[in-house]
C-alpha cells in the first residue's frame, strides 16, 4: 500500500549525495553545511534518508528524515511528530528528538517530511527489564490534557488514520477505534457477512469487558501509549549504554494495558519475560480477573490491523479474529 503519488518518486530507493529539498534544508541549523544525504531504508509507506551535515563548529551531526506523500501522507508526519513531541515531554531519552516538519517546495508531488534526530541502535526487543521501566514509567507519569481518552490530532496507526477524538469513556473510545479498523478491513479484503455478523455480535459484548474498569468508583486513567508497540518500532542505543528506544509512534492517552497487547500476537517477538517485567511495575487494573480478556480484546485491534496493511494474509488473520470474538462471546454473551 502506497500513497496516492508514490513516495518512491521523491527519494531514490537506494544511493546518496540525492538533492535535499529547500525546506528541508530550511530546517537543518543555521550555517550548517551538508556533507551527504544517504537513503536510510525504506517501508511501504515512507522513504527515509541519513543527512550529514557539518555544523559551525566543525562538528557532524547526522538528522533522520522521513517522506510521504498526498493527504495520507500528511497525516502520517504530522501525526508522528505530534506523538514524538508528546513523548518528549515525560522521557527525553527514549524516542528521538523531532526538530521539524513541513512540506516539500520543490516536489510535483504534494510530499510531507518530518527531520529527527539520528538514532545509532541495535534495533529489535529491547531488555525486558530497563525498557518495561521506561514504558510503564511513561503510562504512569504521563497526564492527559483534558483528562480524556484520545489525542488532539489524528495519529496513524502505519499509514491508517486513527480515530483520536476525545472521550470520556474508554470503552466507547475503544469501541469506536475497533469499528474503524474492522470497517477498513472490509472495504480492503472484500466483504463476508458471517464474519460481519460475528463481529456485530461481538460489539455488544466490548462493554461488559471494558465498562468495569470505570465502574463501582474505580477511576481508569488515560495512559500515553506509543500505540504500535513491537520489536520493528523499538531498539536499543549504541552510544548511550543500554538506554531503551522507541518510534514510529502512533499515540494516543488510552488504557495503559492496551500498549501491551500487541505482545499477545504471535508473530510479535516481545514475549512473556517482557509482560511479566512490565506487570511488575504496572499490575493490571481492576478488575484485575479479566486482565487476560482486555489483553485479547485489545489484541484483536491489532490482528485487523496486520489485515489491512497486509492483504494476503487476510484469511489467515481472519481466522485469528474470529477465534477470539467466538472465545470472549462465549464468556460474555447473554
Amino acid at each position: 500500500m502506497e500513497t496516492q503519488g508514490s513516495v518512491k518518486d521523491v527519494l531514490p530507493d537506494v544511493g546518496n549525495g540525492f538533492r535535499l529539498d529547500e525546506n528541508v534544508r530550511n530546517a537543518l541549523p543555521a550555517g550548517s553545511q551538508v556533507k551527504n544525504s544517504v537513503v536510510y531504508g525504506t517501508a511501504a509507506w515512507t522513504r527515509a534518508a541519513r543527512i550529514i551535515v557539518e555544523v559551525e563548529d566543525g562538528k557532524e551531526v547526522s538528522y533522520f528524515l522521513k517522506c510521504a506523500t498526498e493527504n495520507q501522507g500528511k497525516l502520517m508526519i504530522e501525526g508522528e511528530f505530534a506523538s514524538l513531541s508528546e513523548i518528549a515531554k515525560y522521557n527525553p531519552a527514549l524516542a528521538p528528538k523531532p526538530y521539524a516538519h513541513g512540506q516539500f517546495k520543490e516536489s510535483q508531488i504534494p510530499t510531507y517530511f518530518i527531520l529527527m534526530e539520528f538514532l545509532e541502535i541495535n534495533t529489535g526487543a529491547p531488555d525486558p527489564a530497563p525498557f518495561c521501566e521506561q514504558m510503564a514509567a511513561l503510562h504512569r507519569d504521563s497526564v492527559s490534557p483534558t483528562g480524556k481518552f484520545g489525542f488532539h490530532i489524528t495519529t496513524c496507526h502505519g499509514p491508517h488514520p486513527q480515530n483520536t477524538s476525545w472521550e470520556e469513556s474508554w470503552s466507547v473510545f475503544f469501541s469506536r477505534l475497533l469499528r474503524q479498523f474492522f470497517d477498513r478491513e472490509i472495504d480492503t479484503n472484500g466483504p463476508n457477512a458471517e464474519y460481519e455478523a460475528l463481529f456485530k455480535e461481538f460489539e455488544t459484548v466490548i462493554p461488559k469487558i471494558l465498562e468495569p474498569l470505570q465502574a463501582e468508583g474505580r477511576y481508569l486513567k488515560p495512559s500515553l501509549i506509543h500505540g504500535d508497540l513491537w520489536e520493528e518500532n523499538t531498539g536499543t542505543s549504541l552510544e548511550e549504554g543500554s538506554q531503551p528506544k522507541i518510534f514510529d509512534a502512533a499515540v494516543f492517552y488510552a488504557h495503559n494495558e492496551y500498549d501491551i497487547s500487541m505482545w499477545r500476537r504471535d508473530i510479535v517477538r516481545f514475549g512473556r519475560a517482557h509482560t511479566r517485567q512490565y506487570l511488575r511495575y504496572m499490575p493490571p487494573s481492576e478488575p484485575k480477573d479479566q486482565w487476560d480478556d482486555r489483553n485479547r480484546l485489545y489484541a484483536i485491534k491489532f490482528e485487523i490491523a496486520h489485515c489491512i496493511g497486509w492483504p494476503a494474509t487476510s484469511e489467515h488473520q481472519r481466522a485469528l479474529v474470529t477465534k477470539d470474538m467466538k472465545y470472549l462471546l462465549s464468556k460474555y454473551a447473554d
